[in-house]
């Protein structure tokens, strides 16, 4: 009985499709195209960030659920011969009982929705680094991976086709591609967003201009607190007025300096302004003070008397 009258084709050792497909593949190469082949180490099909964001999201959904685990054996022993993503697309060749070509359309990111992304993710990416290597803040993480309006499609948005034989919905060449991605957003996480038609980078950008916008906020203010004192106070203050003088600073340096650099001015205590001979004015001692030292005379004798006894 022929197998096309149940669907199912003869078994084939795992051994000897590799063979098959690989001699299918050489002759891919030789005609141009870029072969892209899923390769996984051990059992984990992803490790990091990205790669299990994606997995954990197509397994979160109950459509998928009961047809993901039909793939994992096949994207874990190289059965996903090569697997391109591009804008909206996934082009795929599978290794089973023959070489499959499996296709996956996904639709694109809608422009509102990415535009509320780029808006809940602003201040929160500190690098394009930071970003594709999946080193997050948890808002962001949150935003990204959300069910219903993050980076990654709901199973409404997603349509696929295997040229295999097999009836199924979600056949597990088509189980075996999902997951191939995973795998692939784990060395190449941008490629999520060309899947969804975002561009990576605008993200960063958005940033960027929060942060240029904030610090404009912030000079703003600065610069209006000297108008409000004025509104507030009916005074106008002038730029040197604004700034409180540092700590230490002399209130009136001009007085100091003065003060430091010219003689004083001022008349001596109990002094008084007479007339010179020449009509000019001179300060003359008060007459109580040169009562007190004594008359010219007087301090001469009494200098006279001292001198022996001093010497």
């Amino acid at each position: 009985m022929s197998w096309y009258y149940n669907d199912w084709a003869p078994y084939v050792p795992v051994a000897e499709r590799r063979r098959r497909a690989a001699r299918k593949m050489d002759a891919l190469r030789k005609k141009g195209v870029d072969v892209q082949p899923v390769a996984i180490e051990g059992r984990k099909i992803a490790k990091t960030f990205w790669g299990e964001a994606w997995c954990g999201h197509l397994e979160s959904f109950s459509d998928f659920e009961n047809r993901l685990p039909r793939g994992r054996t096949y994207v874990r022993n190289g059965s996903v011969c090569h697997l391109a993503v591009a804008k909206g697309r996934i082009e795929a060749k599978v290794s089973g009982s023959e070489l499959y070509d499996v296709k996956v359309s996904i639709k694109t990111l809608p422009g509102k929705q990415w535009t509320a992304i780029k808006g809940r993710c602003s201040g929160q990416i500190g690098s394009l680094l930071e970003l594709l290597q999946g080193r997050l803040s948890e808002h962001v993480m949150g935003v990204v991976t959300d069910r219903q309006d993050g980076l990654f499609p709901s199973p409404k948005e997603i349509s696929f086709a295997c040229s295999c034989p097999d009836s199924a919905v979600m056949c597990k060449h088509v189980a075996a591609v999902l997951y191939g991605v995973g795998a692939r957003l784990d060395a190449k996480p941008e490629l999520l967003f060309l899947l969804r038609g975002a561009n990576h980078e605008e993200l960063i950008e958005a940033d960027a201009e929060a942060a240029v916008a904030g610090a404009t906020t912030r000079g703003k203010s600065k610069r209006l607190a000297a108008g409000d004192l004025s509104d507030v106070f009916g005074i106008e203050l002038e730029a040197g007025d604004a700034a409180a003088p540092a700590a230490g600073t002399p209130q009136h340096p001009a007085r100091e300096t003065r003060g430091a650099t010219e003689p004083s001015r001022r008349k001596p205590a109990g002094a008084k302004r007479v007339a010179g001979k020449n009509g000019s004015a001179r300060t003359a001692p008060d007459r109580g003070q040169e009562q007190a030292a004594g008359t010219p005379k007087k301090r001469a004798a009494a200098k006279r008397k001292t001198a022996p006894a001093a010497a």
